[in-house]
């Protein structure tokens, strides 16, 4: 059982003297499921509403285009990070590097990193967490197969994707160079592994007085352990989802994600938030490194909201948190934060 701890609150004058530009693609969405992009767009506008309740001076845009130019804003909240193109989760912080303006989340550099899966898969090798095998192939570079490592079935997808996006199956070397093939064609590196039938371990990490967090460890638990998840379902487009998240409540699980997750986050520091994410092997009971998601979704029905309820914090408290953290780590309110009542 995590240990307590109290969420944090913006002072009243610092909602009134701070304009806060949140940026997100679906900012002013109104209706339900998006036709392609599902429940990002109810998150999208879930998160607007919690801002407004909160009660920060709140601006809103819905493109790069609100950084292309100098705004009055004081600090930007960016969610804008599937813009069409390769490595597009770098562009708001780098708009925002650009114009000297502070925002939530971790730098550009530190972004396009975890958003790169081989080269995360490199980092936990370097600290000692074992992950699985794996090829990555880079568009225009050669598509040498020999370099695959060997499996019975393998997940080919984008390097650099989100909620599983042009995630696919393969069996063989013609099927994996034909994924690989389309992957290039759709502007996008892929990256090739063994697939591992089992759960999902995800740790989500927020920022209390300038360190690192651990909220409680989830599983994404499914039905069928040897089925693979598809965008469609993550973003809620199809229906009978066959997964659960839920409470990790294996000791030595959560002691293993935890340390190996205290690894990973020195490569990432300052980060305000993220989840990392492991690979629980149904057969061996094994723990691999997955991925790291920095600046990941939080979203109400998501696994860092889940996991913040579970020592008693509300949607709203833990939004107000992890923007407090972050003003106050950029200097915007010198060192003053309340605790939520």
């Amino acid at each position: 059982m995590k240990t307590t701890v109290a969420p944090r609150a913006l002072p009243a004058a610092a909602k009134r003297a701070l304009r806060i530009l949140l940026i997100a693609k679906h900012v002013h969405w109104e209706d339900g499921l998006h036709p392609s992009d599902g429940s990002h767009a109810l998150y999208h506008r879930e998160m607007r509403q919690a801002l407004e309740r909160i009660g920060v001076d709140l601006m809103l845009a819905d493109s790069y285009q609100a950084l292309f130019t100098p705004t009055d804003a004081d600090f930007v909240f960016p969610l804008l990070n599937r813009g069409g193109f390769l490595n597009s989760e770098m562009m708001l912080p780098l708009l925002c590097e650009r114009l000297n303006i502070p925002y939530l989340g971790a730098s550009p550099i530190l972004r396009g990193l975890s958003d790169d899966k081989h080269l995360c898969k490199r980092i936990a090798l370097q600290r000692g967490l074992p992950t699985a095998p794996w090829a990555v192939f880079r568009r225009g570079g050669p598509i040498d197969l020999s370099i695959c490592p060997s499996a019975r079935r393998y997940v080919v997808k984008p390097n650099a994707s989100s909620a599983s996006w042009g995630i696919g199956m393969a069996h063989d070397r013609d099927e994996i160079r034909a994924q690989v093939i389309a992957l290039h064609a759709q502007g996008h590196d892929a990256i090739v592994e063994p697939f591992i039938p089992g759960h999902d371990i995800e740790v989500s990490v927020v920022t209390i007085d300038g360190e690192p967090f651990i909220l409680p460890t989830q599983i994404v638990e499914q039905d069928d352990p040897s089925y693979l998840r598809t965008y469609a379902e993550k973003r809620n487009l199809v229906g009978g989802q066959a997964y659960m998240i839920r409470p990790l409540h294996d000791a030595r699980l959560i002691g293993d994600a935890e340390r190996m997750s205290r690894e990973m986050m020195r490569e990432f520091q300052p980060f305000d938030y993220g989840r990392f994410e492991y690979r629980l092997d149904e057969a061996t009971g094994e723990l691999r490194f997955m991925e790291v998601n920095l600046n990941c979704n939080l979203w109400s029905k998501k696994t860092i909201a889940m996991a913040a309820s579970q020592i008693g914090w509300n949607h709203d408290q833990l939004i107000e948190t992890i923007l407090t953290e972050s003003l106050r780590r950029h200097g915007l309110l010198a060192g003053s934060y309340e605790l939520a009542a």
